[in-house]
């Protein structure tokens, strides 16, 4: 197709490269995102790996958007009521302000990264499955350079998460029990046979194949509750994604029963028109009030709920005419985004919670720690429902213009990811800023902590009219999440940035 094009900004150049090779090579958006994807759970450790779980929003030229729940399940098909509870291991990180977390086989939730990936394949891409995996497979037989992103969250857990399975502790430290520095050469013992497993015989090897009947035979001997059951029952669901508008851009984004598209959805309403230019002091309160309102709802009511979709229906009336209007106006992840010249936008968001430290043996995978997530688990630790998915930040974004431009944008970073993508969008389509300077510009951040609500901002923002509690964090922290946005038009053509507090990657392909 002559003049076809993509554009691709991913958690790193490995990842970025991935994708533009699948371009060259005929694929389109989405099989540039899934490679891209692949490369990230296999090069980046700590941050995150195929024992993921995953959502993708695509929207096609001419189609109605979707999105693919591959969130974490519920696993425990089939037990005893006496096997929950179990095989966990508290963990305390210095990270993001301290955090409190459990690892272990017990916290391993049903993943769907995989899963998810393989139906945005079927669905939507162009090249077979076994070219899409043989970028992540190549990484993990000739080994990776441990990245920064991965080395900054390492230095934080690698003795609490990864220090205590003996698998992982000999895959990230010296023999003298240092940890392996950015840079340096990484080799998982195991991971290139089950990559070539997955690329032989599809996804469908990890849930009920030989690599699956290894990670629950692990699991099981080990206290934990994944089974063959869950794994065997796991299936990705088609959603339609809730929507809002924006400055002339349709938006669209991850629906219930995730929680990060409502969240991010909810702040664009609060926002209503402002800002209008350069955030003023009392621009700079309004976002602060409109985080507390929906961050708040997400706490006291999304992230306990077993309705998702009437909760997130009743949110979004409280913000139109409700009790949140009034308040308001009152005084480890990665991320991919893909797009291309056919129209087709493509953002895929996996995250593995803070790692469970888990290697089955033979597999040279890493696992979730989904069930041990507090902040995610506000029921209890193993309290959901058996087969429910777990509630999740993640908010991959795509948007599409009249005159035919589209982006696709996304980020990780727990719940900071719907206040990262809040204000990259608000600052690039409402404020006029680049792709980059939208990116790059100062964030801020309303956290929900035991003593009430912490505003977390980044020098150079005026916060002089913020008057809940206030705490500057260093310059470009990796605690505010790593966006990447891909955009295309038929005017200005392609334009891709990643963010720097992650070291991101960006592409541009063409075949001609």
């Amino acid at each position: 197709m002559e003049g076809y094009g993509a554009s691709i900004a991913t958690s790193s150049k490995l990842a970025a490269d991935a994708g533009a090779t699948m371009i060259e090579e005929g694929g389109n958006a989405a099989d540039a995102a899934v490679a891209a994807a692949l490369v990230s759970a296999v090069t980046e450790p700590g941050v995150v790996d195929l024992g993921s779980g995953a959502y993708a929003t695509i929207w096609p030229d001419g189609e109605s958007p979707v999105t693919l729940d591959g969130g974490v399940e519920m696993p425990g098909r089939g037990l005893e009521p006496e096997r929950f509870g179990r095989g966990l291991r508290e963990a305390v990180l210095e990270y993001a302000g301290g955090v409190r977390t459990f690892v272990g086989h017990g916290s391993i939730g049903t993943p769907g990264a995989l899963a998810a990936l393989a139906t945005l394949s079927r669905l939507h891409g162009r090249l077979p499955w076994a070219d899409l995996v043989e970028p992540a497979y190549q990484h993990a037989r000739n080994g990776f350079a441990l990245s920064y992103a991965s080395h900054a969250y390492m230095s934080f857990a690698h003795e609490s998460v990864f220090g205590w399975d003996e698998s992982s502790r000999a895959v990230l430290h010296h023999d003298d029990g240092s940890l392996v520095g950015p840079g340096e050469t990484v080799r998982v013992p195991g991971l290139a046979a089950s990559l070539r497993r997955i690329a032989d015989h599809g996804a469908e090897d990890f849930y009920t194949g030989e690599i699956g009947r290894m990670i629950t035979t692990e699991i099981d001997g080990n206290e934990g509750i994944l089974g063959p059951a869950d794994m065997a029952e796991y299936e990705v669901v088609e959603r339609k994604p809730l929507t809002v508008e924006l400055d002339g851009w349709q938006i669209a984004t991850n629906p219930p029963p995730a929680v990060g598209g409502a969240v991010l959805a909810a702040m664009l309403l609060l926002l209503g028109d402002r800002p209008t230019g350069p955030w003023t002091e009392d621009d700079l309160a309004l976002m602060v009030r409109a985080q507390q309102a929906a961050i708040g709802f997400r706490a006291g009511t999304l992230d306990v709920t077993l309705d998702p979709v009437g909760e997130v229906r009743r949110l979004l009336e409280q913000v139109v005419h409700g009790p949140l209007r009034s308040f308001v106006t009152s005084p480890s992840t990665t991320h991919t985004s893909a797009v291309d010249s056919d129209g087709l936008a493509v953002s895929v968001t996996l995250s593995s919670g803070y790692g469970s430290g888990v290697i089955p043996a033979g597999t040279g995978l890493w696992l979730n720690n989904c069930l041990g997530e507090l902040e995610l688990n506000r029921r209890g630790i193993h309290a959901w429902p058996v087969g429910r998915r777990i509630p999740s930040n993640m908010a991959p974004t795509v948007a599409r213009r009249a005159d035919g431009a589209l982006l696709a944008i996304g980020s990780p970073g727990a719940d900071r990811i719907t206040t990262a993508i809040l204000q990259t969008l608000v600052g690039h389509l409402r404020v006029g800023l680049s792709l980059a300077e939208a990116i790059e510009r100062p964030r801020i951040h309303v956290a929900i902590e035991d003593k009430g609500p912490v505003v977390l901002y980044e020098a150079g923002l005026p916060v002089g009219k913020v008057t809940l509690p206030r705490r500057q964090m260093p310059a470009g922290s990796m605690m505010f999440g790593g966006v990447g946005v891909a955009r295309w038009s038929p005017d200005a053509g392609f334009e891709a940035a990643a963010d720097p507090r992650r070291a991101g990657g960006t592409a541009i392909a063409h075949r001609g």
